[in-house]
């Protein structure tokens, strides 16, 4: 079963990381590859990515078969997602340990949430 290990950025996260000295930032950057690395040696990562900053997004919308991409977002965000694992594991409890590992839980929340099967309705 897959499970998308969201990683998110706000104003928690973002006062830790202006404690952090230039070694500990380089420390944790190191935690999160060497989380990649362990993922990948247990078979368990599908993927992982960090995001680009949220001002470099666009929002998408079609009105009338018109596409425009425009530079986003245009509201305050306080919170945005900052990178991703996705794991295929057993179960939920099995994706949580995974989570707890992500060098974020220690300030801040990650979010784990099952990725929909679409065998439930391709059937």
């Amino acid at each position: 079963m897959k499970f998308l290990i969201m990683v998110q950025s706000n104003p928690t996260s973002l006062a830790h990381w202006d404690t952090l000295t230039d070694v500990e930032k380089e420390q944790f950057g190191r935690a999160h590859f060497a989380l990649t690395d362990s993922l990948l040696d247990s078979g368990y990562l599908v993927t992982s990515e960090g995001l680009a900053p949220v001002e470099t997004a666009k929002q998408v919308t079609v009105r009338d078969g018109v596409v425009a991409a425009t530079d986003g977002p245009y509201a305050e965000v306080k919170e945005h997602l900052a990178g991703f694992y996705l794991v295929d594991c057993a179960d939920i409890d099995e994706a949580i340990g995974i989570a707890a590992r992500v060098p974020d839980a220690a300030f801040n929340h990650v979010e784990v949430r099952p990725v929909f099967d679409r065998s439930v309705i391709d059937g």
